[in-house]
């Protein structure tokens, strides 16, 4: 990483994942660590998630029940 927090991906993984100049990418934290993802893959994950979701439930209480299981999986423990 460079003192202004610049990250540098190899050219291989850029290759291996389709990758191109100027592409944006999603960050979170899972588990302690940094995970970058193509904005397209958080996009079709998040459509195929939320069209699989009953007609019973609301699409409010599936996104929250989704954002706290989240965060349980992220809390370090003390």
């Amino acid at each position: 990483m460079s003192d202004q927090g610049r990250l540098v991906i190899p050219a291989a993984l850029r290759r291996e994942l389709g990758l191109k100049p100027g592409e944006r990418l999603l960050a979170r934290i899972t588990g302690g660590a940094l995970i970058l993802e193509p904005k397209q893959v958080v996009e079709r994950r998040l459509r195929e998630r939320f069209s699989a979701v009953s007609k019973e439930i609301s699409l409010a209480d599936a996104v929250i029940a989704d954002r706290r299981a989240e965060a349980a999986s992220e809390r370090l423990p003390d």
